[in-house]
């Protein structure tokens, strides 16, 4: 214990780092000489610890993990803060009760995807909108004025356990045992190694999973500790973001500003149900509602090749796209990724070539498998 917090505390790197970016409460429990970090949210996270990734992917898809990760929650509080949700994001905020979340999608005037990240309500007047990368607080604050809302930052951090056993881990993790009920999109506060945090039933692998938001003064080496001491049992460990990245894209789990960015509309995105137009008006609405619906991002799939990001996608007429995401799937035994195609058509089936090698591929519907997301849901893979 006392060797990793030296060295965290000495590490020159880690040392110079943290002056420029937020460095997790977690970050003495696993790091190691073989770590390499990366930067999201202007928090560190760890891209690798040295580990074999594909290891790492049969423990998630058949055990349980453990994840630092870097999304960062915001608190929006106040008479105003449905209003002020209500206003910038696509979904209908109303219908969101406390002691659920769901996924929403923050759009510019244009219909530009700014933001998606995991909304949260705590009470009628409280609510925590989980950051993917990218800047939203300034966006909130001009929007808000003349409204009685204060946009706050919690400092919170967050840990996920993903894979079968998660909520096993779950039940031993938590003083009082897993609340029940405690649905897919559940949020709650819980006790665990004597600390509060808010723990909700999501995640980034497509997995069952839940996540662990710290609340200010926890104990962030002393809870992690108590996670993997609760999930020993059910073969939970500490791994980097590498298997991670491999899951998510097999679900169909989009990052946003690498495979949507504001040039794109949720309904190129893929995510056009995420858009709720029944409501009477939200930034993005106009655009919106007369936007093209198909969609420019497909799964790409190959035999013979790994997509790799920013290659070329070709068919008969040339260029027609590029990937943005790409990894090799253990499961499906062969290179995946994801295509953002240049221009809207019946993709899904189509034959193209990949990279300047023309290795053969195939375009498909998100996700890979799973479409009804019943694996995160609770149902056997």
């Amino acid at each position: 214990m006392s060797a990793r917090r030296n060295y965290a505390d000495s590490h020159p790197i880690l040392r110079v780092s943290a002056k420029r970016f937020a460095a997790s409460p977690f970050l003495e429990r696993y790091a190691t000489d073989g770590a390499v970090f990366g930067v999201y949210n202007g928090r560190l996270y760890p891209l690798s610890l040295g580990d074999d990734p594909v290891e790492g992917y049969w423990r998630l898809r058949r055990q349980a993990a453990l994840f630092d990760v870097p999304e960062r929650p915001i608190q929006i509080a106040g008479r105003d803060a449905e209003r002020l949700l209500d206003l910038v994001l696509t979904r209908d905020v109303r219908k969101l009760a406390p002691g659920r979340a769901r996924y929403a999608i923050a759009c510019n005037e244009r219909g530009g995807i700014l933001m998606d990240g995991v909304l949260m309500r705590f009470s009628a007047d409280r609510f925590w909108y989980v950051l993917a990368d990218g800047e939203l607080l300034g966006w909130l604050e001009a929007h808000a004025r003349g409204m009685d809302v204060a946009i706050t930052d919690p400092g919170s951090w967050v840990a996920q356990v993903q894979g079968p056993a998660a909520l096993a881990v779950l039940h031993d993790a938590c003083d009082a045992g897993r609340p029940d009920p405690f649905a897919f999109f559940a949020v709650a506060e819980a006790r665990m190694g004597g600390q509060t945090v808010v723990i909700s039933r999501t995640g980034w692998s497509g997995e069952l999973g839940f996540e662990v938001y710290t609340r200010p003064g926890v104990d962030g080496a002393a809870l992690w500790d108590h996670l993997l001491a609760a999930g020993a049992p059910h073969g939970l460990a500490a791994q980097s973001l590498e298997s991670l990245g491999i899951r998510r894209i097999e679900a169909g789990i989009l990052d946003n500003g690498t495979d949507v960015d504001p040039s794109m509309t949720p309904f190129e995105a893929g995510l056009g149900r995420f858009v709720d137009l029944g409501k009477p008006d939200f930034l993005g609405r106009a655009a919106l509602a007369g936007a093209d619906r198909r969609p420019l991002l497909f799964g790409i799939s190959s035999a013979s090749a790994l997509p790799v990001p920013g290659s070329e996608v070709r068919d008969a007429d040339g260029v027609v796209g590029r990937v943005t995401a790409g990894a090799w799937s253990p499961f499906l035994e062969r290179g995946i990724g994801y295509a953002r195609m240049d221009r809207p058509r019946e993709w899904a089936g189509a034959e193209v070539c990949l990279g300047e090698a023309g290795e053969p591929a195939e375009l498909v519907a998100l996700p890979f498998y799973d479409p009804e997301r019943a694996i995160p849901r609770g149902a056997a893979p």
